[in-house]
């Protein structure tokens, strides 16, 4: 296969690494990367001669030029900020690049509606990362309930906690409008792999919603879910605290704990490959799941009624800076 040449946007950033190693590990050269931030060391470990910006004009004359001298820009890869994603793909595809994007690909759905007519307008493509499809354990979860009885509903409760300091309050992860808030940031992925394997939304409650925690009910077509997701170490179960664990992760099924722990290292260089060989999930298919997070974004909560995630009941806290939501 012939090498692809790639550009990356957002080198410095947390989920950057992971799209560094799968251009590596699928043997595709990085050949230059942007951030406002100087602190990108990360890519002498596989692209030393990567070409580096931190001003974005200066980023559009290099691959301007590199195009107008006939080196191709097979791909650009957004490893940015939520609320950037929409400008950068559409930059890209009309630079001439097929776009790979970091979840969630955009924060409204009318976003997505917009990125779709611009990659018809500039023939190229644009795919995003739902790596958790590509997930073992979840490709036979899907299989599973794919042939079992059409008529089973199954009974599911989604719990995350993955603890962040206080410095996630200062930065755009913290904000609504750039990050989406909770739901958006840390639960996206989930919610496309629970409607991508139970079907389609039918119903979407939401019985509490902070800016550290969210939580409440989707009812999918083969599925009634209860979820609780949160930021807060105050809300890790007593088993994790004793564990020394910061990070909570269940999918209860039927009573039985879902166990999809290990396997996640080498997800986006498969997702690289796949997207390489034609067969990547485009942005359309990310549709569902970044419409059920924004109708959780814009719901007003219900309180404490109905069928509820046990964690829902837990006390609030305070902002840590003293900010309301929406800052």
């Amino acid at each position: 296969m012939e090498k692809k040449n790639f550009a990356l946007i957002g080198a410095a950033g947390y989920i950057a690494p992971r799209h560094i190693k799968a251009i590596a590990d699928t043997g595709n050269d990085l050949v230059v990367a942007l951030d406002k931030f100087d602190s990108v060391g990360r890519l002498d470990s596989s692209f030393p001669n990567c070409s580096f910006f931190t001003e974005m004009e200066q980023f559009d004359r290099f691959c301007s030029k590199q195009i107008l001298a006939g080196d191709v820009l097979h791909y650009m890869s957004i490893c940015t900020p939520n609320y950037t994603h929409d400008a950068f793909i559409r930059y890209g595809l009309r630079l001439g690049s097929d776009i790979i994007c970091e979840k969630p690909v955009v924060l409204n759905p009318y976003n997505l509606d917009h990125l779709l007519e611009i990659e018809k307008e500039t023939g190229h493509k644009a795919y995003t990362i739902l790596q958790l499809r590509l997930h073992d354990s979840i490709v036979a979860l899907k299989k599973k309930v794919d042939e079992g009885p059409k008529d089973k509903v199954y009974d599911v409760d989604l719990t995350y906690i993955t603890s962040r300091g206080k410095w996630y309050y200062a930065s755009w992860k913290g904000d609504v409008r750039k990050s989406g808030g909770v739901a958006t940031n840390i639960g996206v992925h989930f919610y496309d792999m629970l409607q991508w394997v139970f079907g389609p939304v039918k119903w979407n409650i939401v019985h509490m919603m902070s800016f550290d925690r969210v939580a409440g009910y989707l009812e999918l077509e083969r599925a009634r879910v209860r979820y609780f997701l949160s930021i807060n170490a105050e809300c890790l179960p007593e088993n994790a605290v004793q564990g020394e664990k910061k990070t909570y992760r269940s999918i209860n099924i039927d009573g039985e704990e879902f166990e999809f722990s290990q396997g996640f290292t080498e997800l986006h260089t498969k997702s690289y490959e796949n997207i390489l060989a034609g067969k990547g999930f485009r942005i359309s298919e990310a549709l569902q799941s970044i419409q059920i997070v924004s109708d959780i974004r814009n719901a007003t909560p219900i309180g404490l009624v109905g069928d509820y995630h046990p964690l829902a009941k837990l006390p609030l806290a305070k902002h840590p800076f003293g900010w309301d939501d929406k800052r």
